[in-house]
């Protein structure tokens, strides 16, 4: 298991910096998980609050994002940081970014509940998407934890999850196609899940690159836009 771990510099200033800004990624990935748990508790429930609750949180996770990108600028200017500490800093200016992706899907997953909740379209499409979801989250959860260890071992298992993601969504269509087929009625309403099924698998491609993120710091490899078996080559190349 290859894992990482913030260098240590002679001034200690510069090593709470560093820390700071990694444990606050983690606080904004908490708020984006809870935010995600909460549109999905929404749509599958039927509970209205959750999804405008949703909705109210999201600015808040904007906020933390142009807080946290605004330390790692100053930490660019005053410290020009080189190798490891670069590639850190380079981590957190990219995960902060797919986090707040989640959190803009998340959001358009409760306004999408808000609209199945008013036109009460039938239960029946949501267990495809209810699975997804937690699939996703689950991601979202575990490309986090890998992201707190730096832990490569972890980042690349959560990364090969994602084409599960795309397989669930592809039959989600289908099945909502099909829907959609036998009753022209319910266009509208199968319309508003297949744009929550689509939100969703984004989620999962958000919580890949965060784990690639995570394997770009401990290894100081790029490892975007290959195939995960290229991405195990790559680990173990060293």
């Amino acid at each position: 298991m290859n894992v990482g771990t913030v260098s240590q510099h002679i001034s200690k200033q510069f090593d709470n910096e560093l820390e700071n800004i990694r444990e606050r990624v983690l606080v904004m990935g908490g708020l984006v998980e809870q935010q995600l748990f909460n549109a999905l508790k929404a749509l599958t429930e039927s509970e209205v609050e959750f999804a405008e609750g949703v909705i109210k949180k999201e600015p808040e996770v904007n906020r933390l994002e142009v807080s946290i990108d605004e330390d790692c600028t100053k930490i660019l200017a005053r410290r020009q940081p080189a190798a490891r500490d670069l590639r850190l800093v380079m981590a957190v200016i990219k995960t902060i970014t797919d986090l707040e992706r989640i959190g803009d899907e998340a959001e358009k997953v409760a306004k999408m509940a808000i609209d199945l909740i008013e036109k009460q379209g039938p239960k029946s499409y949501y267990v495809g998407i209810n699975a997804m979801g937690n699939h996703v989250r689950n991601m979202v959860h575990d490309a986090l934890d890998a992201f707190a260890r730096m832990d490569t071992k972890s980042a690349l298992r959560v990364a090969g999850e994602e084409p599960k993601s795309d397989e669930m969504y592809v039959a989600i269509l289908r099945q909502l196609i099909t829907y959609m087929m036998e009753d022209p009625r319910n266009i509208r309403g199968t319309i508003d899940a297949v744009w929550t099924a689509r939100a969703l698998e984004r989620i999962g491609d958000h919580a890949r690159n965060i784990c690639e993120y995570v394997i770009y710091f401990v290894e100081g490899k790029d490892v975007r836009h290959i195939s995960i078996e290229q991405m195990e080559k790559e680990i173990s190349a060293d």
